[in-house]
């Protein structure tokens, strides 16, 4: 750098961001230029343009002349409304005139920020160029569900949950009405990152898949629908066997993001043991639905007609008021009872539902009050005591022949993951 310092009287700084802006304008233009009409009625803005736009803003940063980019960005407005006029008749779209506008702020961004100004130019021309998918997502594959509940998961997320209260509450047992809110955010996005992927994977990945996704709202339910329809329909039954295998992976998955979502330090020493127990029950239900591909695909055929949006906010807001609930209990025992009283709660919530009193104590975790010891063995706990209810239900929905292979991927992971605990403890 000083060397081109000496040899131009200019920093090299400078001219990195001017190199950079001319780079930006190229790539932005080259786009506009694939897609702009020919002939007569081309579009006035092309390679060239975007070029000298981005050059002008890069230059208007670096004279630093008081006033010189807010002229020149007025400049390149008037001339992109001016191209607007001239063609409005043909193409009643802004894209490209916004996206000449921009393409002179992101010239101004590279002299003061190349680092920045670049990655913009980058992400501007992916947006022109899906432009037909992006289209036909928002006009054929986008439900009206599935954006309504977007709207609600961007809104909860973007203007709910900043304004939570950070400070820790002790009727919550020190847990933060900001962090339950969180929770209940992290649920309803596991919610639709797994709509889109069914969406995506589309019917040939069957009940394995479906009953991993629901297993993120509640394994219990999917142990028990999968159930009841492979003793309605026997040739489904491997199929149905492999998606209630398959949900309590998911319990294993969903437990180990609670931990990093309260409990980050914790959460890394436990990885290993819930990676162990995804392992097992994801191989075993894989395993379980290759051999099902027939009924697999019979049975995603039909859950692909399923209208509803991806988000299941009751469900979601009904976890989160019994995470408050039994924070409480798990609190109040460990207060009264100590070690014993704790796991005495744990065990008690855990026939109900494994993961409220996974995150509360997480929750006691992340806030000090016990240590990486009683929150493995709480969990363990935890598990264990809603396997009971899982593989009751296994019997009950869909009979033992049913029940004993969602029994054994219960209960193989939690002896391993005893014994690993044990290990490393």
């Amino acid at each position: 750098m000083a060397g081109l310092d000496q040899a131009f009287g200019v920093s090299g700084s400078l001219l990195f961001g001017l190199a950079a802006a001319l780079g930006s304008g190229l790539l932005i233009g080259l786009e506009r230029e694939r897609h702009k009409r020919r002939g007569p009625h081309r579009e006035p803005a092309g390679l060239r343009t975007f070029t000298l736009a981005a050059l002008s803003g890069a230059l208007a940063q670096a004279l630093d002349v008081p006033g010189l980019v807010p002229v020149g960005a007025l400049a390149v407005a008037a001339l992109a409304a001016l191209a607007y006029l001239r063609s409005r008749t043909r193409d009643p779209g802004l894209t490209t005139e916004i996206a000449l506008l921009v393409t002179y702020l992101i010239g101004v961004l590279c002299v003061t920020a190349p680092l920045l100004g670049s990655p913009a130019a980058v992400v501007v021309t992916a947006l022109l160029a899906a432009r037909t998918r992006l289209h036909r997502f928002a006009t054929n594959l986008l439900h009206e569900e599935e954006l309504h509940d977007g709207l609600l998961l961007a809104a909860l997320a973007l203007v709910v949950l900043p304004l939570m209260p950070q400070l820790p509450l002790p009727w919550l047992a020190g847990m933060k009405a900001h962090s339950l809110l969180g929770l209940m955010l992290l649920l309803l996005a596991l919610q639709a990152v797994g709509h889109v992927a069914l969406r995506l994977a589309g019917p040939q990945a069957g009940l394995a898949l479906s009953g991993l996704l629901s297993g993120l709202v509640s394994s219990t339910a999917t142990v028990a629908a999968m159930g009841t329809r492979a003793r309605a329909q026997p040739g489904l039954a491997m199929a149905c066997t492999a998606g209630a295998v398959m949900s309590t992976a998911a319990t294993w998955l969903q437990a180990q993001l609670m931990l990093f979502a309260m409990a980050p330090d914790a959460a890394l020493k436990l990885l290993p043991i819930t990676l162990l127990g995804m392992a097992l029950c994801g191989g075993l239900g894989g395993l379980l639905a290759w051999r099902s591909r027939r009924g697999e695909q019979a049975s995603a055929a039909q859950g692909t007609s399923d209208r509803r949006g991806p988000l299941r906010l009751r469900e979601a807001l009904l976890l989160s008021l019994m995470l408050s609930a039994v924070a409480v209990a798990v609190s109040w025992a460990r207060e009264q009872f100590g070690a014993s009283g704790l796991y005495g709660a744990v065990a008690l919530a855990g026939l109900a539902d494994a993961h409220a009193p996974i995150a509360s104590l997480a929750g006691l975790q992340g806030a000090g009050s016990i240590g990486t010891a009683q929150l493995t063995w709480g969990l363990l706990l935890a598990l264990a005591c809603n396997s009971v209810t899982r593989s009751v239900t296994a019997v009950v929905a869909g009979g033992w022949g049913f029940a004993r292979v969602v029994i054994t991927a219960l209960a193989l992971p939690l002896l391993l993951a005893a014994l690993l605990s044990w290990v490393i403890t």
